[in-house]
Formats: structure tokens, sequence, C-alpha cells
């Protein structure tokens, strides 16, 4: 069923219409202001979504995608590679001012800081393998694959993986960390996890990646979880850093610690005399965070699933708390042991409005004020953005 709807607003999943009917119709491929044709794939009783099948009047920030697997029936990755900068930007701080209304009863604007390379700089790329043996990207919406030669996205060295043969893979993650030659981590058809060139030669050794960030050298294994925009790293610890405040003899918590990127440098501030606590689940990332952590005394890396045991056991009212959950969110129970105990302060690192506007409702709610809330375009041509929010207890 193809309907012509008129595009009102951005939101997730696609920008909003109404059918005919008075439903709402999220619409992949569209941009607000925009007359379209509308291919209904999703029909519900309250709502339906569908793709443009054609674009009958243009928004003037409508721009040719970069990339010919970016459009409304292609690859499910780069969402909004028919929207200008401008577009693109004011289409997050929108989505994401509405989900911190809708989701966290917070009233605020939000300000997007862009940061490059919008194009070839996300350095980490997960693929499936077709049944030629080719690297394929699911369809959008649709367990569907598309086999795949370029990803104008990601790091440019990986062009020659894709157009490798990967039969007896069932799925590779291309990685190109650091300065040292891009490889892959691979799935194979029994299971098995191996590494390779980019050509599919698998290694006699698992390899490792070895990237600078500021003045510390950070190990992470091919198992072990790393930002996928290649100024992340840096952009993040520059604004933990900041947001923690943090000095000589404090003592912080790291949830979600990983490698270490936050500890190290957190250990550096709170000097000798001072205290990390870094807890972290991946049996990969926590021995990478012991080995990155060796000339740190003050760190101490547990390996613990983040939950209310878990931080109940560490955290004081007197302590700095930094926290970066997956796109899931925080555990519910860690959230509310943290409003409990009340620590003086909050670093909230989120790749995912919705779930931290759940959880700053929590926290708001509990007593703390949200001190300082940046945003960082760090999924360029995407709808996501990554926030750092520092929340503060108010006086007791």
């Amino acid at each position: 069923m193809s309907e012509s709807v008129h595009i009102d607003r951005a939101a997730v999943g696609g920008a909003v219409g109404r059918l005919g009917d008075g439903r709402a119709v999220f619409v992949r491929g569209a941009l607000p202001g925009e007359e379209v044709e509308v291919e209904v794939t999703e029909d519900h009783a309250t709502y339906a979504r569908g793709r443009v099948s054609k674009v009958l009047q243009a928004s003037p920030e409508r721009v040719p995608p970069f990339c010919p697997y970016a459009h409304p029936t292609g690859c499910g990755g780069c969402d909004l590679a028919h929207a200008s900068p401008i577009a693109q930007r004011e289409w997050k701080e929108s989505v994401a001012a509405d989900q911190l209304r809708r989701l966290g009863s917070i009233e605020r604007s939000v300000e997007l800081q862009m940061v490059e390379p919008a194009l070839h700089g996300r350095t980490r790329i997960r693929c499936q393998v077709d049944e030629t043996g080719h690297l394929a990207f699911r369809r959008a919406a649709s367990s569907e694959l598309i086999s795949i030669n370029s990803c104008p996205a990601s790091d440019e060295r990986f062009s020659e993986a894709l157009t490798a043969d990967w039969m007896g893979a069932q799925e590779v993650e291309l990685r190109a960390l650091g300065d040292e030659e891009p490889y892959a981590v691979v799935t194979l058809a029994d299971g098995q996890v191996v590494t390779s060139d980019l050509d599919g030669l698998i290694d006699e050794e698992p390899r490792r990646s070895h990237v600078v960030v500021g003045k510390h050298r950070f190990r992470v294994s091919a198992g072990s979880f790393w930002q996928a925009h290649r100024e992340a790293p840096h952009v993040l610890t520059e604004a933990v850093m900041k947001a923690a405040g943090v000095g000589r003899g404090d003592t912080v918590i790291d949830l979600y610690s990983g490698v270490g990127l936050f500890a190290v440098p957190l250990a550096v501030a709170v000097g000798p005399t001072g205290k990390v606590v870094a807890i972290e689940a991946g049996s990969s990332s926590v021995g990478d965070a012991r080995r990155n952590a060796a000339d740190y005394p003050q760190i101490t890396v547990r390996k613990a699933r983040v939950n209310a045991n878990s931080v109940r056991d560490v955290i004081t009212s007197e302590s700095v708390v930094v926290l970066d959950p997956p796109r899931t969110g925080a555990d519910k129970g860690a959230i509310t042991t943290m409003a409990t105990i009340q620590p003086r302060r909050i670093v909230y690192v989120s790749c995912d409005i919705a779930t931290l506007a759940r959880d700053l409702k929590t926290l708001t709610a509990a007593g703390y004020r949200i001190s300082t809330f940046r945003t960082f375009d760090l999924f360029p041509q995407t709808e996501h953005i990554e926030a750092v929010v520092t929340l503060d207890r108010n006086s007791r």
C-alpha cells in the first residue's frame, strides 16, 4: 500500500507524518517538510511504518546519498545519509530533546557538538557473510543480507576486506584501531572466533590493537570493546575528565569500565593517595584493563556485572561515579542503589538518549540536578548521538 504523506517532524525510526486515516506513520528516508509517497511496510492499529517510494516535494536539505547502499530499501546503517549536515544536526537535537521530555520529564534544549570526520571515521564495522562468501550488511528493518563492496562511512583501509572471499565464516568484524594494521575478528561456521588479515588468512596467534589516547597507550584485544568513531576516545575522555572534576585523594568508581579508557586518566588525576575502582564484566576487557592499569596501583579492576550488589559494595556518599553503559542503559538496580547512597557526583556517558532519559528521571527524582549536558555527533549519518551528563547531589 502506498500513500502520499506530508512529513511533519523528525522522530526515532524515521520522520513522522499522518496517513489518510489519521494514524502516525514513521517514514524511513524522509525529511521534515517534505511531501513523499510512502510504501507502508508495517501496519498496526494505532500507527504504521514505511519507507519513501517517491519524493514528491523535496526539502532543500535533501542531498544525494554518499553511498550506493544508503537508500530506503538498502543498508540499515546510515539512515540519515539523505540529509545535509545541518539537517542531521537539527534532526538529532530535536529528537534528543523530545526523548528527554517524554521519557525523562526533563525540559532541556540539546546542542550537538559536531565531530570530524563525517566519512571514513568508523574504525569498527560488523558484517555478515552471504552465501557467496562476500561481506554483507542487513537490509533496513530486515534480516535480509545485502552484499557490499564499499562502505564510505568506515576506514578506507577496509576496502581490501570488502572484496575478499570469506566463505566458511558467519560473521566478520573489521577493526582499524590505532596506527597498527587493520585486521578482522572472524566468527567461523562452527562458532570458533579467530583473527585474520583483511584477506581472510587466519592468524596463528590472536591479534590485538594498541591505541594512544592523550598521554596513555591502551591495549585493546580482539574481544574487547572500543569506541567505533576514530575521535570518540579522545572526545569522550576530555569530556569525562572535565565533568568529573576530581583531584588528589579522591575516590572514583568507574562502572562498565571496559579496557580502562577513563580509569587510567582518572587515576592520574586522583594521584597515589586517591583510588579508582573499575568494574567490568567482559573477560577480555578486564584482562586489558589490568594490563593498562599496571603502572597505577591506585586502580583496582574488578570483574563483575554492574548491579545493585557490586555498586553497593564500593560507592559511598563521597565517591564520584563514572558510568558508560551499553545502549540498553544502566542496570536498574545499580541506578536505584546510587540514588539511595547519593554519591556526590555522577558522570553518565550514554550512546542512547532514551535509556539515558529513563535513568536521569530516577536520579533527578532522588535529588540530583543536571549540572552539564553535552552531546557529540560520534555516529555521523545515523540518528544516534553520544551524551556526557554531569549530575550533582543537591545540598542536604
